[in-house]
């Protein structure tokens, strides 16, 4: 007898072959047909028992939810739903599922709403929609893996408590370990953070990236892949509290070189989920369209999510400066007739989403990879260019989602760092270590940050950021 997954059942061709299988059940129909899961595959195995020879006890006890063992023969199946099913000779109830209680929860057939599904994030993960997503989810993540480990990149584990502030917003939370009743305060009032546990005032990181430069300026080439946090009091579809981060930095590298690994990387880890999650992206396919079908034509998808995953696959990431797409959107119709909520009228704009689709869906038709913005809206860290008004930025602008990757090529010039430092208030003490790396060996050197959920959205074609992690944490929200 073979003990194997719901998923290499239904691939068997071992026709009166022996099988058991362990999984939950999604429906049980006639008295005679179950239908098992037990989330290697989005698809259900179907099992006929003979219930005239099954104790009616256990009959009963073969309920929506309740976990089960089935034993029995791997027949060809006569209904058209499934290739394959198993005649069952044998059923243990590992797990009961009172069926009155089912009913009040997301194991009930009756379909509920995304929002309702988040009040139950330990069972969500039992319905097809979250089943396919998380699938899709663990298969993207390995992809990530795998590309930098095959292209001799370094894995790097950040930490998760830091002293700096990388992007400069200030929205962090703080790590203590003082009673808030009553903080040791100094002469002057304030809180006394030399007595705190690490010495100095640390936060929850917001990025792994000036840890990953110092160990790119010495191992080459590496990643982080790992939790940030942002506490930013959003309640958008597009933000969450607490997510994932993929940041490579890479020695010898400038900006153009850091657009070539972007794409490279994007490219790959899509192929990978289109090789690898056929099923799972097909039901999320059919699940949007059934969405936007529901929804006013102008807000509806202008391509189904396997067109857009194709999309961005098969055709080359249009390269403009920001300066060139700003005359664009300056001069475009919707701009003209004020249809964008936000007008642009002059360069140094800081570009909405709105702005970005448009380049990429009506104007260039394919992703775009924008460069070359305005130092004043971006990062301290970002290289000045010789024109001293713009730095050696990029974002890529994906269909549907706009930005979904922001990089640059990093100052690497210490007199250009401290000035800039200096002109936006950050203290070089904080970042005396960084500073280092300019004065031993510093080098041309570049990389970029992908949000790992936003890259999980786009994939699955989730409209909200909450529904593409497993547990979500946003403001007033951190349950389970």
């Amino acid at each position: 007898m073979i003990q194997a997954k719901v998923a290499e059942i239904l691939d068997s061709n071992q026709f009166l072959q022996e099988f058991e299988v362990k999984g939950w059940v999604r429906s049980f129909r006639s008295n005679r047909f179950i239908a098992i899961n037990d989330g290697s595959t989005i698809n259900n195995l179907q099992c006929v028992i003979d219930f005239e020879n099954t104790d009616e006890e256990t009959l009963k006890r073969i309920t929506v939810g309740a976990a089960i063992h089935v034993k029995g023969t791997l027949k060809e199946s006569l209904g058209s739903q499934q290739k394959v099913e198993i005649e069952v000779t044998s059923i243990d109830i590992l797990g009961d599922a009172n069926p009155e209680e089912v009913k009040l929860t997301i194991l009930s057939p009756k379909r509920h709403s995304l929002e309702k599904l988040r009040e139950q994030a330990h069972l969500r993960v039992r319905t097809n929609t979250f089943g396919a997503v998380m699938r899709v989810r663990s298969k993207l993540s390995f992809a990530v893996h795998s590309y930098f480990q095959q292209n001799n990149f370094h894995y790097v584990n950040t930490p998760i408590i830091t002293g700096s502030d990388a992007e400069g917003a200030g929205e962090m939370f703080k790590v203590t370990n003082f009673d808030l009743k009553n903080p040791p305060k100094n002469e002057d009032g304030a809180i006394d953070y030399k007595k705190d546990f690490f010495g100095k005032e640390t936060n929850l990181t917001v990025s792994g990236q000036l840890e990953a430069e110092t160990y790119a300026l010495g191992l080459g080439q590496v990643y982080t892949f790992g939790p940030t946090f942002r506490a930013e009091n959003s309640n958008t579809s597009r933000h969450l509290a607490e997510f994932w981060m993929i940041e490579p930095e890479v020695a010898f590298c400038d900006l153009d070189g850091n657009m070539d690994l972007a794409e490279d990387f994007i490219k790959y880890v899509l192929k990978y989920v289109l090789d690898n999650c056929k099923d799972d992206l097909e039901f999320l396919a059919q699940r949007q369209e059934k969405e936007d079908q529901a929804k006013p034509k102008a807000e509806r998808s202008e391509m189904s999510l396997l067109d857009k995953l194709n999309f961005v696959l098969e055709n080359n990431f249009k390269r403009v400066s920001y300066t060139e797409a700003i005359d664009i959107l300056k001069n475009s119709k919707p701009n003209k007739k004020k249809k964008f909520n936000y007008v642009i009228e002059e360069w140094g704009a800081d570009l909405q989403s709105e702005h970005e689709r448009f380049l990429v869906e009506k104007h260039f038709k394919s992703p775009v990879i924008l460069f070359d913005y305005p130092a004043d809206i971006k990062a301290f860290y970002m290289r000045l260019n010789e024109d001293g008004n713009t730095v050696r930025a990029m974002d890529i602008l994906f269909p549907g989602i706009g930005e979904i990757v922001g990089g640059s090529q990093r100052e690497e010039r210490l007199d250009v760092l401290k000035a800039k430092m200096k002109e936006l208030d950050i203290d070089e003490k904080e970042l005396w270590w960084y500073l280092d790396t300019r004065k031993f060996g510093t080098c041309v050197h570049s990389g970029f940050g992908l949000g790992f959920e936003r890259l999980v959205q786009f994939v699955t074609g989730m409209g909200n950021i909450r529904d593409v992690i497993p547990f979500p944490r946003t403001p007033q929200n951190a349950e389970f």
